[in-house]
């Protein structure tokens, strides 16, 4: 197909009257002007977003966990209503809220997920049965170490959006191989059990498009070096660039635990011992000191950043300033999608700097003024480089995910080139994304989705059910 558009933001900046034309989910060519036959973008292209970190199954209860509980509510006694929720969820819920929140996704930007997935086992926490009842066979046992990953792939598929799974490796509650918790039996594997899955969901991503497996050891707190070393090991052998996340350094309390533990600090514990690189996404990281962002950014490592989930939790501030000052690379998540939106975790990533700091429009640059196109453009393409995906921005041989954006909302704000994305993520209060385009196929059109109905309607009797419970 090809798609004309009257303005494009492409990889080296803004471009006017052209056309690109796509084949096979690729951009393979950019010609000035309208070429025959060219569908017409009805408002500006920009790149779709990348999302770096997703827990779908928490889409279920946001909203649930506002209430104080204990006087001094944090993270912790989060995690506790979190834990009650996903007690009661089957295979089936799990497809069916990761629908919904990926229907969403797609409508406010988001045109790729990294699905950080640690939902693996039935509600009683043991292994899933195969079709005969039989599970004494380890053969059958591994068959069905996928049962839930595969609810994650077929949400994907039938939104339309891509996927990067990242199959999670819990093993402990905490420092020093602590037992697991009764909450936490549904996340627990071996680790021959966990590369076994692993495996499972290179296999099964083959009968998926526009989707990838990576790993994501849950933290240093749920996972013991010679566990995360064999895992490393694993997917590495499937695929040397597969992408590895880790939840780190998110909360104080984890901190002074690895301190207590390690004697260093999380992520200094983590280049001291495992060799990262530019497919590692850290996740958080929100607790560092000066020497461990110097080194994230020299083993080139991604800072991937949550500032609604984190603001929502009470984590602390990322140090986005300096760590993109000294050429770092973040990429944002939704995390538990307190909010499902790449705009508002862009306008948080730059608001938070700025209250700290007290100062203004500071994630600008030298080369670009606009903090909004400096901040979507970085985001897009770190949030590419972690799921090792073929998007991030608008050129001859990049995956089509893009944007358009809607034209009635953006005149009403200043929207010359300079302005555009500014107005965008610090003025507009209307989602401004119209169309969305994932891997050449239009998945939004006119800010619907063709099963968003349906999606809406079987995740709201699913929150019933559990407000009930």
């Amino acid at each position: 197909m090809k798609l004309y558009a009257e303005n494009i933001l492409l990889d080296h900046g803004w471009a006017s009257k052209q056309t690109i034309t796509i084949e096979q989910g690729v951009i393979t060519a950019i010609e000035a002007g309208m070429v025959d036959g060219a569908e017409v973008a009805q408002g500006v292209v920009i790149p779709g977003m990348v999302n770096c970190h997703s827990h779908a199954f928490q889409r279920a209860f946001a909203g649930f966990s506002e209430q104080g509980s204990e006087g001094q509510d944090s993270f912790w006694t989060w995690r506790k209503i979190m834990y009650q929720f996903l007690a009661q969820l089957t295979d089936v819920d799990a497809k069916n809220i990761a629908k919904q929140l990926y229907i969403e996704m797609l409508k406010m930007g988001y045109t790729r997920v990294a699905e950080f997935h640690y939902l693996h086992h039935d509600i009683d926490g043991s292994i899933y049965s195969d079709n005969t009842g039989d599970v004494n066979e380890s053969k059958s046992k591994s068959a069905n170490l996928a049962t839930m990953a595969q609810a994650i792939f077929d949400a994907a598929k039938e939104s339309g959006i891509g996927l990067t799974l990242l199959p999670v490796l819990y093993q402990h509650s905490g420092f020093g191989e602590q037992k697991p918790s009764e909450g936490q039996k549904r996340f627990i594997n071996s680790t021959e059990q966990f590369n076994q899955l692993v495996s499972d969901c290179f296999v099964l991503s083959e009968q998926y498009s526009n989707t990838n497996v990576g790993i994501a050891p849950h933290s240093l707190r749920a996972v013991d070096k010679t566990s995360l070393v064999s895992a490393v090991q694993h997917v590495r052998g499937l695929d040397k660039q597969a992408p590895i996340h880790i939840h780190i350094s998110e909360q104080q309390k984890e901190v002074d635990d690895c301190l207590a533990h390690y004697g260093k600090r999380p992520v200094q514990w983590l280049l001291d011992n495992i060799e990262l690189d530019k497919h590692w996404c850290l996740i958080h990281a929100t607790h560092i000191n000066e020497a461990e962002r110097k080194g994230i950014i020299n083993k080139q490592a991604i800072a991937g950043i949550c500032p609604t989930t984190e603001a929502n939790l009470g984590d602390g501030i990322f140090p986005t300033t300096e760590f993109l000052s000294e050429k770092g690379t973040i990429a944002i998540g939704s995390d538990s999608h307190i909010s499902v939106n790449p705009i508002e975790e862009l306008r948080w990533l730059e608001y938070a700097q700025r209250l700290i700091k007290q100062q203004r429009a500071i994630l600008a640059t030298d080369e670009q003024a606009s903090v909004g196109q400096n901040l979507w453009q970085q985001a897009a393409q770190g949030g590419a480089q972690s799921t090792n995906s073929n998007t991030g921005c608008l050129a001859v041989g990049k995956q089509a995910d893009l944007l358009v954006l809607d034209k009635d909302k953006t005149k009403l704000f200043a929207n010359g080139n300079q302005h555009l994305l500014d107005s965008m993520i610090f003025a507009s209060q209307q989602n401004p994304v119209f169309d969305v385009m994932v891997n050449g196929q239009w998945q939004i059109k006119a800010q619907q989705h063709v099963d968003q109905e349906q999606a809406g309607d079987n995740f709201a009797k699913l929150l019933v059910r559990l407000s009930a419970s």
